[in-house]
């Protein structure tokens, strides 16, 4: 049974949820499940725009036949040829063999490496910048989206209904429950987490590459943004615009808040982290978050990296280098290209401290960091003689936080 919304009168959403999946990537986990997004269009020549993930294909062909209502497309526009976007496409082609697919070069590369076929050259319709593609009422301008997260990104938009197809730019993590557009849900409360956490993982480390894909967004009349995850923007756009901008030039997104990492093998340095919150808190911080890198997953961490103003890492030594947990999240840090940002280090060691020294050097493989001087390494557990230290620590936190 078909299971679409209507995004207008010409324009179908035929994606589907999938809430069985635990990890994005095999890596990013979902406790809110994802959607996978493709549309419509119905005109004198009908367009799909984008498939979706093997998963949910079952779902997406039963819509898929509904919206064309019997009809035969004319053309497959492939927006992001990642598998879980275009794993439909041969069924696609295969049951309409009139169907074009419109793509751009590196498409069309990257559809031969996954498919290990050659599709006819009358069935390719290859797109540059700013080419067109009419359809009847509605003609399709092409905008090129390099490494936004893929060579071959491209978005499509819509000049009749001012509609964005953004490929995988403005999207999130979580299904979207029937729910299709962003004034149907509660952003904020959940979704709002999800956005930052798919953007800074999966799109985090292309701040340049988005930076130009928005200037180019600005010149259009955007009365919607349809991405192929997560909701339909068409009340919020400029608010979610300007969390992009945030984002993609590494600012910081909420001024006065402390992200407190540490690793802990006997809860040691859990301690330490967690008086050093408590001195935080009694000076007037009020935004602090402190997580643990064995129970919280990287991508989490990512996040609130691009969201914190300060951060604090706190590791014991171990194996004469640094905690493992910590090494791995600091080196996806320097992977997804955190940068300015203000940092203290704490270190822990019972006879040869190295952490603290480990965790400044990956700091300052980093862009922009400003790493303060004022820091602490405790030799098993934090003494009742360096709890003035502590203090003495808190203290130019404090005083390098935004006012």
């Amino acid at each position: 049974m078909q299971a679409v919304r209507k995004l207008n009168e010409d324009i179908t959403w035929v994606g589907a949820d999938d809430r069985r999946l635990h990890l994005f990537e095999n890596l990013f986990p979902l406790p809110h499940g994802v959607s996978y997004n493709s549309y419509v269009i119905g005109d004198e020549k009908t367009a799909i725009l984008d498939t979706a993930d093997e998963g949910v294909m079952q779902q997406f062909m039963e819509n898929l036949s509904h919206a064309l209502e019997g009809a035969a497309p004319d053309y497959l526009v492939v927006n992001h040829m990642e598998p879980d976007h275009c794993s439909g496409i041969r069924r696609v082609l295969e049951l309409y063999p009139e169907c074009k697919m419109v793509g751009n070069a590196k498409t069309f590369t990257i559809f031969e490496q996954f498919y290990h076929m050659e599709l006819p050259e009358e069935r390719k319709l290859p797109v540059k910048e700013g080419d067109e593609l009419c359809l009847g009422k509605h003609r399709l301008k092409f905008v090129m989206a390099p490494m936004v997260h893929w060579p071959e990104v491209m978005m499509s938009y819509d000049e009749t209904d001012r509609i964005l197809f953004s490929a995988d730019a403005f999207g999130t993590f979580g299904s979207l429950d029937g729910n299709l557009f962003d004034d149907e849900l509660d952003f904020n409360a959940g979704w709002m987490t999800d956005a930052r956490r798919y953007y800074t993982n999966i799109v985090g480390k292309y701040g340049q590459q988005v930076q130009s894909v928005l200037k180019k967004v600005a010149g259009l009349d955007i009365a919607m943004i349809a991405p192929l995850h997560g909701p339909v923007w068409r009340t919020n756009i400029p608010m979610f615009i300007k969390k992009y901008d945030t984002w993609s030039s590494y600012r910081v997104e909420d001024e006065g808040s402390v992200l407190i990492a540490y690793g802990s093998m006997y809860g040691n340095t859990k301690e330490l982290a967690e008086v050093l919150a408590t001195r935080l808190a009694d000076r007037g911080v009020k935004n602090i978050k402190v997580y643990d890198v064995s129970e919280t997953d990287k991508s989490y961490l990512i996040a609130e990296c691009f969201r914190c103003e300060y951060l604090v890492f706190a590791a014991p030594t171990y194996n004469n280098g640094l905690y493992p947990r910590m090494a791995e999240f600091m080196e996806d840090m320097k992977n997804l290209t955190v940068r300015g940002r203000k940092a203290t280090v704490l270190g822990n060691g019972s006879w040869a401290p190295q952490s603290d020294k480990i965790m400044r050097q990956y700091l300052c493989e980093m862009k922009d960091m400003d790493v303060s001087e004022k820091s602490l390494t405790i030799k098993s557990r934090l003494s009742r003689e360096q709890s003035e230290e502590l203090d003495e620590v808190a203290e130019d936190i404090v005083s390098r936080l935004s006012k």
